[in-house]
């Protein structure tokens, strides 16, 4: 029996309950070959497809991690054995290798169904400029799909795949999973490999991933994760830094509210103003934040030489060929051709500049909040304004691949007119899981129903966290406390309050001697110990080194032995340093010693 929804837990049971590849694949190249919405422009060879199929049917489900799995390629990304088009058809050119990110998925058990639309050269967000059709909405064929990654989200949110592989420049990985109902994850730049991807802007590119549920999108992004030594612009990933379970607080930055654009759309504000309530429920605390540094970091990706970029990529093509270009697309594009290296220089400097203010928000927020597109437009009006109506969908996405963050676009709700409305999770490169991880929370929270199928949200575990966070926790017990004189140390590091604690009932407590500021000493004893009231901060690995480093005698760092028997790293005493000091002991803690 065929599932009733293609989200890797429901597959993975039907495969379990002896659902066959070659049965699911049939229907599935079907489906695609019937599609209405233009989302496909190509599809694999039905015997192909079935015999690759039918090679996992005998063996077990659980022997590869994506046994089964259907999935979808943005037609700017090579798949072998078919035409890799960028959306041109006298560009196509046929691989006879697989782009790495496919070939990994592939070697994982996974299957693509065929190569999917997308704004011609992956210039655009709205899913219109290609030849092979404008990408139609899977809610409403009337409304664009978002691009550039339109047919990539229209597959999966149709239920023709589990998740499909977009790019993103731009937002063309997040503005389509807006408007489709889906999870859009704009990887950190460098860690899937661009290698047999055709680019847009090499230097801002990166693959991304569309799928029905966090959960999913962090099992691919898992398996597609990887240094490329072949790619120069591959990256090894990082720590992955602070996350977002339950029960843990955080803080959330929004647009102040006079820098919020909808464009004229009269659901989309109190949609967003929902959104902030929610994110405030699964534990945030909203910052207003001034969001004009965002903006004109924006403005430099189209007003700027970056489109140079998009000309190069494509020059010789376009040179030759002008007229097999997609009118809007080559007026952009050619525009490309006229920046000076002086411009470029100029750009490159504002943007440093821009980047240093926007990077000051991480001292107060660990993650951001945006709607992921102002308003969601009618095929016809962007067919009637092509450049005003493609430059509103950028306004909160431009910026990102700029500036170096980790996006995830997340459903956040429907509109009265019966149209997806998204939101945007951003936060530093690198923190791509914990996005992740924080979004499958909001999913589970909205209860909304997968794409465009109807079917319940599915409860499923989320993937462990591959890798070191990269974080510490330390706990403090004296002038490092929560507004004590000290306590920069640990802000002015990226630290964060976690909670407050007690040590075990093992400690002598001191007042040493100098100063300022006056500075405590716990010494573990064997016995005539108490409980010392403490705080827990978490602190990025990177600062921990200069942090211990100030630290002067007679105290250290070492491990603190908690009351719930949890042993963490903390400050220290010698023994030998207690000339002259204290015995505070018996307040307890430092601040009741201080109100003394």
């Amino acid at each position: 029996m065929l599932p009733n929804s293609l989200d890797l837990a429901t597959l993975a049971a039907a495969y379990r309950a002896g659902l066959k590849p070659s049965t699911l694949f049939a229907h599935l190249h079907a489906e695609a070959a019937a599609d209405t919405h233009h989302a496909w422009i190509s599809l694999l060879p039905e015997a192909e497809l079935l015999a690759r199929a039918r090679a996992l049917d005998e063996q077990d489900p659980a022997s590869l991690p994506l046994y089964g799995v259907p999935f979808a390629v943005k037609d700017n990304i090579d798949q072998a054995g078919l035409p890799t088009t960028a959306g041109c058809p006298d560009f196509a050119y046929t691989p006879a290798a697989d782009a790495a990110v496919v070939a990994r998925l592939v070697a994982a058990g996974a299957i693509p169904l065929g190569k999917t639309n997308l704004d011609q050269f992956a210039t655009g967000l709205n899913g219109t400029r290609s030849p092979y059709g404008a990408c139609r909405n899977a809610f409403d064929p009337a409304y664009i799909s978002g691009g550039s990654s339109s047919g990539s989200a229209v597959a999966v949110a149709a239920g023709q795949v589990s998740f499909s592989l977009g790019t993103d420049t731009a937002g063309s990985g997040r503005v389509p999973a807006a408007f489709n109902n889906l999870i859009g994850l704009k990887p950190t730049c460098g860690l899937l490999s661009s290698t047999g991807l055709v680019p847009a802007c090499r230097t801002l590119d990166t693959i991304s991933i569309f799928a029905l549920t966090a959960a999913d999108a962090a099992s691919v992004f898992g398996i597609v994760r990887s240094f490329d030594e072949a790619d120069p612009y591959s990256r090894p990933a990082e720590p992955h830094g602070r996350r977002f379970p339950a029960g843990q607080p955080f803080r959330f930055g929004v647009p102040r509210a006079d820098q919020r654009a909808f464009f004229g759309d009269e659901h989309n504000p109190a949609l967003f103003a929902d959104a902030v309530a929610r994110l405030e429920g699964l534990g945030g605390v909203a910052v207003e934040l001034d969001f004009e540094p965002f903006l004109e970091t924006a403005r430099l990706l189209y007003g700027g030489p970056w489109v140079a970029e998009r000309y190069h990529a494509i020059q010789a093509f376009i040179e030759r060929q002008p007229e097999s270009v997609f009118p809007v697309t080559r007026e952009i594009t050619l525009g490309g051709a006229k920046a000076t290296a002086v411009e470029a220089f100029d750009a490159q400097y504002r943007l440093r500049a821009l980047k240093r203010r926007c990077d000051t928000v991480w001292q107060d927020v660990d993650l951001i909040l945006t709607p992921t597109a102002g308003r969601h437009p009618t095929i016809a009006a962007v067919e009637a304004d092509p450049i005003r109506l493609n430059t509103d969908l950028g306004y909160y996405t431009n910026f990102m691949n700029l500036l170096d963050y980790a996006a995830v676009a997340v459903p956040a709700a429907f509109r009265p007119d019966g149209l997806p409305f998204g939101v945007t999770l951003f936060a530093p490169a690198h923190q791509d899981l914990p996005l992740l991880e924080l979004a499958a929370r909001w999913q589970a929270d909205t209860g909304l129903p997968l794409g465009a199928t109807g079917q319940p949200f599915p409860a499923r575990d989320f993937p462990t966290l591959a890798g070191a966070d990269g974080m510490v926790q330390v706990a403090v017990c004296g002038a490092h406390l929560s507004g004590l004189p000290l306590n920069g140390q640990l802000t002015q590091r990226g630290g964060r309050l976690l909670r407050a604690v007690r040590s075990a009932p093992e400690y002598r407590f001191y007042a040493l001697a100098g100063g300022p500021p006056q500075r405590p000493g716990m010494v573990r004893v064997a016995e005539g110990g108490a409980a010392v009231e403490m705080e827990i901060w978490e602190l990025p690995v990177r600062h921990f080194g200069s942090f211990v480093a100030g630290i002067p005698a007679p105290l250290g760092i070492g491990k603190v032995a908690l009351e719930d028997g949890s042993l963490v790293c903390g400050f220290v005493c010698e023994s030998g340093g207690l000339a002259g000091a204290e015995d505070i002991t018996h307040y307890g803690g430092w601040r009741a010693w201080l109100a003394r």
